[in-house]
């Protein structure tokens, strides 16, 4: 566990929530076989992530944006969007931190469940969810680079 570790609600377009998305999209690139264009993706507007529809969390080690995780509102339910950990700071508990302040965020904004996706080219991140305590689900949005979704009650 990191002991520098703060979690705090920022505009998904602040500086450092930038850094980590382009990060993010950069090891989406590289691990999907068909590679990943943002502009493709349901890549949700800022708005959606912002109070009172949803959040942006970002991960701060000593200051330095580590980690990010979004949740879109959709009224009574959210969906999970852009969870990232740096690859050097993973096996830290920074994730379960992350989800947690995520559901926190949820039950606060009065969604009922929250919903996300991720790509089985990510084996960690499924298995992450499931030990999370996440239920698999079937689709339920036409986003192209997905093939697993998992819903959580609040």
């Amino acid at each position: 566990m990191i002991d520098a570790l703060s979690i705090t609600r920022v505009d998904p377009r602040d500086a450092g929530a930038i850094a980590c998305l382009r990060e993010y999209y950069g090891e989406l690139d590289a691990r999907f076989p068909q590679g990943f264009d943002v502009s493709l993706s349901a890549d949700p507007e800022a708005a959606s992530l912002r109070p009172p529809r949803g959040a942006f969390l970002l991960a701060l080690c000593d200051g330095r944006p580590v980690a990010c995780a979004g949740l879109k509102g959709h009224g009574a339910w959210g969906e999970v969007k852009r969870v990232w950990v740096a690859p050097e700071r993973r096996g830290q508990g920074i994730a379960r931190r992350l989800m947690a302040a995520i559901e926190e965020e949820g039950r606060h904004l009065g969604m009922l469940h929250l919903r996300l996706d991720t790509n089985s080219s990510l084996p960690e991140a499924v298995a992450m969810y499931r030990g999370f305590g996440w239920t698999e689900i079937r689709r339920f949005n036409d986003d192209p680079y997905p093939d697993v979704f998992f819903e959580r009650r609040l």
